[in-house]
């Protein structure tokens, strides 16, 4: 192996699996019930589990192979993942169902993170990286990290996913 030079698509799940452990510990975070100091022990090892996990199952040339195998869910019931990760800062099922929305769907693919909370909502992106150029050209200007977190935060709707479709294509 060696000697690859740009073209190549990367392997590691760093900024994929980042993006979805803080988009979980932030809904965590917004009820105030759980510590700082929680919050990291909980990210830490929802990081470990999320990689070892899509260890086998992560494709970056064929992105959505292992979609579903991938895909964090919670459907009135806890994902396993979730909810061993909490367990190691105490936190029950019971408080983690009040933390947490009861319908979310979390997609971790290569090269994209997205969700929907509801059955019915809208997709939101949480991380995009476009596999021919690196994450770090992104510039101001393209929406990469400017979705819905961002949006969240100015407290504005989501665009759907048919809408950034559009405008990317």
């Amino acid at each position: 192996a060696g000697g690859g030079t740009g073209g190549t698509p990367r392997v590691d799940m760093v900024p994929e699996i980042a993006a979805a452990v803080g988009f979980v510990s932030s809904l965590l975070r917004t009820r105030g019930c759980v510590s700082e100091q929680q919050l990291q022990v909980f990210s830490g090892a929802l990081r470990e589990a999320l990689a070892e996990h899509y260890k086998h199952h992560w494709f970056p040339e064929k992105p959505f192979k292992g979609s579903g195998y991938r895909c964090i869910r919670i459907n009135h019931k806890m994902d396993p993942i979730i909810s061993k990760a909490a367990s190691q800062i105490g936190l029950s099922l019971p408080q983690l169902y009040q933390l947490l929305p009861s319908e979310l769907t979390l997609w971790v693919d290569p090269y994209e993170v997205s969700y929907r909370i509801g059955e019915d909502g809208s997709i939101c992106v949480l991380y995009e990286a476009t596999a021919t150029k690196p994450a770090s050209s992104k510039a101001a200007g393209s929406y990469g990290m400017l979705t819905c977190k961002n949006q969240m935060m100015f407290g504005r709707t989501s665009p759907s996913k048919n809408y950034i479709m559009t405008v990317s294509s």
